[in-house]
């Protein structure tokens, strides 16, 4: 699962009884336990190709969120890093929104989601942009509280809708990513990631070609192919893997390198919590999650040369396994659910 499924699967085990909105949903591809819920969906569910090819109907998803019918709800939870909190609830509900990030690409990042694309399709995506940041604006004063994954977010929200918002940091099952029986090191590096171009996989792979370290890549998308051209001999591609062939490597690789800028990221805690070390660039979720000189290290420019230096330093240093895993129990999934129902408690009533 994605990290704003496992967020709703915990939700779902708080409110047992309540119904599932979503914009579309496709079966088989979610937990048990939020399966089991009455799931029910936006008219974008007819649409063809809507599961592979979902981001083709962004022009639709602001006037596919207001037709979800929350008539006779007192309590509406939404789970947004696009178009869910726009949701029309009824006079009188709360509407409380456990916040990922306002949108992206539309609040700053424009160029690292669609840089790539040629002269027309930006501009004509730009247009689809700048109507839909006027609604993500108009839409916001339908929530009545944010709380926010992390003060990164939280920042973000009050620059861009200049509302407050508390914060509760999302799980990670750190009972499931646990250090291994050998604490010895293997000497490679390793990258998880969407291979997309915001996350800069292609930094990592340009740094490794000169650095000449292997470095493993788990994760697949559509920038695999410009990545493999680009890639040098000592990197490796494995595509998607299981949670449980993401442990092993978790537990075996020298360090995680994580060159992109995330809101929370959940990918460098799953490492802390198999004991293992972290490179970073110190911008976004990592400065919350990442201890600098114990369970890893930052570097402060998205260059070569900066992300280089750094894992020069990083060979250099020793770092303690149970440091940590000790900082990745901070976002264990039972504190989540404890302090997500505490303040949902204290925000409804």
């Amino acid at each position: 699962m994605r990290g704003g499924e496992k967020c709703l699967e915990v939700l779902c085990e708080l409110y047992p009884e309540s119904p599932i909105f979503a914009l579309f949903y496709e079966e088989g591809r979610v937990s048990d336990t939020i399966a089991r819920h009455p799931i029910h969906t936006s008219w974008l569910q007819k649409f063809p190709g809507i599961f592979s090819g979902y981001r083709n109907y962004l022009p639709f998803f602001s006037s596919a969120v207001e037709s979800l019918d929350l008539k006779g709800f007192d309590l509406v939870v939404s789970t947004s890093h696009c178009v869910a909190k726009g949701v029309r609830k009824s006079p009188g509900a709360v509407h409380i929104c456990y916040c990922f990030t306002p949108v992206r690409y539309v609040w700053g990042l424009f160029e690292e989601y669609f840089g790539s694309r040629n002269c027309f399709l930006k501009n004509l995506i730009r247009f689809f942009i700048e109507r839909l940041k006027t609604w993500d604006l108009r839409s916001n004063e339908r929530v009545d509280h944010f709380i926010a994954i992390s003060h990164h977010v939280r920042r973000r929200i009050e620059r861009f809708y200049k509302r407050t918002a508390e914060v509760v940091y999302p799980p990670v099952d750190t009972d499931f990513y646990t250090p291994g029986s050998t604490p010895q090191r293997e000497d490679w590096y390793l990258v998880v990631s969407a291979l997309v171009p915001y996350k800069r996989v292609d930094l990592a792979i340009r740094v490794f070609n000169r650095f000449g370290r292997k470095l493993v890549i788990i994760g697949d998308g559509p920038e695999e192919g410009r990545l493999r051209k680009l890639a040098g001999g000592n990197i490796v591609f494995k595509g998607w893997q299981s949670d449980e062939v993401l442990r092993d490597h978790y537990r075996r690789a020298r360090a995680l390198v994580f060159p992109g800028e995330e809101d929370f990221g959940i990918v460098p805690v799953e490492m802390q919590a198999c004991g293992g070390f972290v490179i970073a660039l110190a911008r976004g979720g990592a400065l919350e999650t990442v201890s600098a000189g114990r369970s890893g290290l930052f570097f402060e420019e998205a260059t070569e040369d900066s992300l280089e230096a750094a894992l020069r330093k990083f060979e250099s240093l020793s770092f303690d396994a149970e440091a940590s895993r000790k900082n990745a129990l901070r976002f264990s999934r039972q504190r989540f659910k404890n302090e997500i129902k505490e303040t949902m408690d204290r925000l409804s009533s």
